[in-house]
């Protein structure tokens, strides 16, 4: 079972392929990428192991200003997050948390709705982008 608000998908890419596209995809839709943080390179400095874990911390002014500015607690959990990793089956995956989830675990009423839909609509898109393979015809 997964946790509440975390969206999943499945990489038809490596992980080294799918963090690259995450990022390009993240910087070719106006997003900032604001760090990366490598979770098994941190784990291998402390003499343990971890598979390939990376979370890059991504967003938009335009868009998270407006939640800050009506809940500011939210800013706990923005800019937003997205994680790569590979599970115990060698499989690549992307997940972050839902903007929605986010927004209700604060209580936010944003002043516009579609700020939050248009958050949620970009990271969708950005997640199909880059784990969906193409097949030549």
């Amino acid at each position: 079972m997964e946790p509440d608000g975390f969206i999943k998908w499945v990489s038809g890419y490596d992980f080294t392929e799918t963090l690259l596209r995450l990022r390009q995809a993240a910087e070719g839709r106006g997003m900032t990428v604001f760090a990366s943080i490598d979770h098994a390179a941190a784990a291998a400095s402390a003499g343990l192991a971890l598979g390939p874990t990376t979370v890059l911390i991504v967003g938009a002014a335009e868009k998270g200003t407006p939640l800050m500015n009506a809940v500011p607690s939210i800013a706990i959990d923005l800019p937003l997050r997205v994680l790569v990793w590979v599970d115990e089956n060698g499989s690549t995956l992307l997940a972050y948390n839902d903007p929605g989830w986010i927004a209700a675990r604060h209580h936010a009423r944003p002043a516009d709705p579609e700020a939050l839909a248009a958050m949620r609509r970009a990271l969708a898109a950005i997640a199909e982008q880059v784990t969906k393979r193409e097949v030549p015809p």
